[in-house]
């Protein structure tokens, strides 16, 4: 019986734990440090598109890299000495 019909033959060759476990993992981390960082900006709707939203990453490193800057530069502070 092929693998699409429930064949679990795929699993013990080690290919679902190789392949699509190290994909959850990546992706669970890009979507928590992005939900966290919109959570912190106060940005309800991203955190939402998050929720809703998987894409192994993308859309969270393009929001952290692009939107919420988290890998920028260090901001200075916002107070200006006279």
């Amino acid at each position: 019986m092929p693998w699409y019909l429930g064949n679990g033959s795929m699993m013990s060759t080690g290919w679902f734990g190789w392949g699509v476990i190290p994909m959850a993992i990546w992706s669970l981390l890009w979507t928590g440090l992005a939900l966290w960082h919109s959570a912190k900006r106060g940005e309800k709707w991203w955190f939402i598109l998050f929720l809703l939203v998987h894409t192994l990453g993308i859309l969270e490193i393009i929001y952290l890299l692009f939107v919420a800057h988290a890998f920028g530069q260090k901001k200075s502070s916002r107070r200006q000495s006279r």
